[in-house]
């Protein structure tokens, strides 16, 4: 059995893969206080709910883009699980044809993204990952990546619009039940759903019309679903979209 970590600013993603099957996943809060021994607990616990013994665990492959965690995440893997996991950066093979200025600050997730959407669906692709950051990667029809959008996060905005306006405070995200809102927290709802889901309409046009063909659109990350289901074009949602990308790039390496 194989796990992975998917380390971002908000959320850990872990997922169990078992001959390319993804057992389970799960989604939990980074946290940045939690020491080595604490996360190798944390892991354990997890495989016990779901009835894993840590011992099958047989390899492992962490993306991060937090620096800070990732060598502690690592010595907790191999605390709980007794093996060395591989690290998504400089030196890893992923078989990703970057063509951005300088390949070497693409972020991990969104090479694992690419990755994944390559080997699971038809390019061109346009790639939404919609967490703390929100991001768009686009990849041409012989599978080079082209560059990308990075957006500020919904929680982002919502964050910064309740601490900036006095009169407006944190909401729950989901949608209300008109675009036109009669009462503050229903104009802010709008706002925030029906207002990013256009924005990621007119972003995939102008992608669209830069590349001068129609692309795939494939979403991912823990944001996609509630914004993205307002969206005017089809678009894919793959909650496990990073798990596969590490499970590819794990037996590229192997």
């Amino acid at each position: 059995m194989l796990i992975a970590l998917d380390t971002g600013n908000t959320n850990i993603v872990i997922g169990i893969v078992k001959d390319d099957k993804i057992l389970f996943s799960a989604r939990v809060a980074t946290d940045h206080q939690k020491t080595e021994h604490e996360y190798a607990v944390f892991f354990r616990n997890i495989m016990l709910m779901h009835g894993i013994d840590r011992h099958e665990i047989t390899g492992g492959i962490i993306s991060s883009v937090v620096p800070q965690l990732t060598d502690i995440l690592k010595r907790s893997l191999q605390i709980c699980c007794e093996i060395e996991p591989l690290v998504v950066g400089p030196g890893i093979k992923t078989g990703l044809n970057i063509l951005i200025d300088n390949p070497k600050q693409l972020g991990s997730d969104l090479v694992v993204d690419a990755v994944a959407a390559l080997a699971e669906y038809k390019p061109p692709l346009i790639v939404l990952d919609l967490g703390t950051a929100s991001t768009m990667s686009v990849l041409d029809r012989n599978g080079n990546y082209r560059g990308g959008v990075i957006i500020p996060g919904v929680r982002i905005s919502l964050d910064a619009l309740a601490s900036r306006a006095s009169q407006l405070q944190n909401i729950s995200l989901e949608a209300p039940a008109h675009v036109v809102g009669t009462n503050t927290i229903d104009c802010m709802k709008s706002g925030l759903i029906y207002g990013q889901a256009s924005m990621f309409d007119g972003m995939i046009d102008r992608i669209e019309e830069e590349l001068g063909e129609k692309a795939t659109i494939v979403a991912t990350g823990g944001l996609a679903r509630p914004i993205l289901m307002h969206s005017h074009h089809e678009i894919i949602i793959d909650d496990d979209l990073l798990i596969k990308g590490l499970v590819h790039i794990y037996k590229k390496n192997h």
